[in-house]
């Protein structure tokens, strides 16, 4: 485990490889799972601002669902999450040639909100549990994402790279460059052995 700042992180993070391959897997973590996306507080507080501008990139299916269960649902471990359409895909997913995206996430590659998703997706495979005095920052390994796993070997990115944007996000600038400098000292000292 690595400590930095108030986050423990598995060293899966810096370890393990990982590039979204969205041709072969097909976008299914909005697709698949048991419950919705986590959101953060701020972020629904975001969404609910917005979510007029973000109504027009969803499909009829999600903003029905939207509608008549709000922005959020409260899931069984008592979290804040995306609802889902028929308890499958997330309301907020699009589909574009078979491929599931993120509605949020094309209003705001088009200007039209601040808000890009829930960190929790813009994260993934990083899952983060939060605990009284720190985050617990884990590498999650799903069976979807096994061509994410072999195209992060073949292009030889560890997690932490790929996630460079959404961890600066997370936690700062400052610290992101605090794990750089971890991941480097690990390196040179498993290269060393």
């Amino acid at each position: 485990m690595i400590e930095i700042g108030k986050a423990i992180l598995s060293r899966d993070i810096i370890e393990k490889k990982f590039v979204c391959d969205l041709q072969k897997c097909k976008g299914m973590c909005c697709v698949e799972g048991d419950s919705g996306a986590p959101f953060e507080k701020e972020e629904i507080k975001i969404l609910e601002k917005d979510l007029a501008k973000i109504l027009p990139y969803l499909r009829k299916e999600g903003r029905e669902v939207i509608e008549e269960k709000g922005v959020y649902v409260i899931d069984w471990d008592s979290d804040f999450v995306t609802p889902l359409i028929n308890e499958k895909e997330c309301a907020y997913a699009v589909f574009e040639e078979g491929i599931a995206m993120c509605g949020i996430e094309k209003a705001y590659l088009d200007g039209v909100t601040s808000f890009r998703k829930p960190i929790s997706c813009f994260l993934y495979p990083v899952r983060i549990q939060k605990l009284k005095q720190f985050d617990a920052v884990n590498y999650d390994k799903w069976d979807i994402c096994k061509p994410a796993i072999k195209n992060g070997e073949q292009l030889n990115v560890p997690v932490f790279k790929f996630l460079k944007d959404p961890l600066s996000k997370k936690y700062g600038k400052d610290w992101y460059k605090q794990l750089t400098l971890v991941a480097s000292e690990l390196k040179k000292s498993k290269d060393n052995l």
